[in-house]
C-alpha cells in the first residue's frame, strides 16, 4: 500500500476518537497561572520544583553560557528572582512542548517543528521587546502557538512525520491537507484544547488564527506578531515543514512599522544567530 493511500485511511477516523497524551501538568498549571494578578512568586517556584526534572532543566539552561548568570543560581525561587516569573514561566512552556513529541523528537521532520516553534517564540520575544508589548507574554505565544501540530505529532506521529515530510506550499496551505487526513486542522485542534485544558482565552486567538492575515485595526495586537513571527521564521530557516514556501525576509520587514524595523535585526545573519543560541541553550540539556 502506498503512504498516500495509508494518509487517507485516516481521514475516516475523527479526530474526537483519537487518544491525546496528556500535556505536562506543571506546564498547564504554569499558563492558567499567567494571566493572574495574584500569582505569588514562590508558589510559581513550589509549581516548578513538583516536577524536579523540568526543575533541574530549567536550572541547567538558567546556569548555562547562553544566560551567563554572574553567581550560580540553586533554586527555582533564586531563578525567578533572577530572570523574572514571565521568563521562567515561558522556560519551563519549552521544555514542555519539547517533551510533548516525546523521543520522536529525534524525527527530523518532528525536530524541525519544535525547532519552529522555538524560532517563532524567540522572533516574537524581540519583536515584542522593539514595540511596547510584553516580551515574556509574547515569548510564551509564540511558544504555544502550534500547540495543535504537536498534538498531531504526538497522537499520529508517523502520519504527521509523513506529511510534514512530504508536503510543499506555503506554511497555510497544509490546513487544508490536515483536515483531509485527521478531521481539523493544527489552529482547529489548538483551539479545542485551549478550551479543554481550561488556559486563558488569550491564547485562543493565537493558536487559532496564527495563519489569518489580521486586520488592520488589529496590526499591533498579539496575534498580529505572532502571525508575522510565524512567517519570519519560516524566512529564516526554521519552518514547520521542509518544504514551506517562505516570503522574503525583505519583504517580511517591510510590515514593520519604522521604529521597530529600526530596532530589529537589519539583516536575516544576526537573527539566525540568535535563533540558533536560544535552540542551542534548550538542546544541551
Amino acid at each position: 500500500m502506498s503512504t498516500g493511500s495509508q494518509l487517507s485511511q485516516i481521514a475516516s477516523q475523527p479526530w474526537a476518537h483519537l487518544r491525546l497524551p496528556p500535556f505536562p501538568q506543571v506546564a498547564l498549571r504554569v499558563l492558567q497561572m499567567a494571566n493572574s494578578e495574584n500569582m505569588q512568586l514562590h508558589q510559581l517556584s513550589l509549581l516548578i520544583s513538583s516536577d524536579p526534572a523540568m526543575a533541574a532543566e530549567i536550572l541547567r539552561i538558567v546556569n548555562s553560557l547562553a544566560y551567563a548568570p554572574r553567581l550560580p543560581i540553586a533554586d527555582v525561587l533564586q531563578a525567578i528572582a533572577v530572570m523574572g516569573a514571565g521568563h521562567l514561566q515561558g522556560l519551563c512552556l519549552t521544555l514542555a512542548a519539547r517533551g510533548y513529541i516525546g523521543k520522536s523528537i529525534g524525527n527530523p521532520s518532528l525536530q524541525g517543528l519544535w525547532r519552529h516553534n522555538l524560532a517563532c517564540a524567540t522572533i516574537a520575544e524581540q519583536l515584542a521587546g522593539t514595540s511596547f508589548m510584553d516580551h515574556d507574554v509574547a515569548f510564551t505565544c509564540g511558544v504555544m502557538h502550534d500547540v495543535g501540530r504537536l498534538a498531531l505529532a504526538a497522537v499520529r506521529t508517523r502520519e504527521y512525520t509523513e506529511l510534514l515530510r512530504q508536503h510543499v506550499g506555503d506554511a497555510r496551505s497544509i490546513l487544508a491537507r490536515e483536515r483531509e487526513l485527521f478531521g481539523k486542522d493544527h489552529c482547529e485542534i489548538g483551539r479545542q484544547l485551549v478550551a479543554d485544558w481550561e488556559l486563558p482565552e488569550d491564547f485562543e486567538s493565537i493558536v487559532a488564527t496564527h495563519h489569518e492575515p489580521p486586520a488592520a485595526e488589529c496590526h499591533s495586537s498579539m496575534p498580529a506578531l505572532i502571525n508575522l513571527s510565524c512567517r519570519l521564521a519560516d524566512a529564516a530557516g526554521f519552518p514547520a515543514f521542509p518544504a514551506c514556501r517562505a516570503q522574503p525576509f525583505e519583504e517580511l520587514l517591510e510590515e514593520l512599522p519604522e521604529r521597530q524595523r529600526r530596532l530589529f535585526h537589519p539583516d536575516v545573519g544576526t537573527l539566525i544567530f540568535e535563533i540558533n543560541r536560544k535552540i542551542g541553550s534548550i538542546e544541551a540539556v
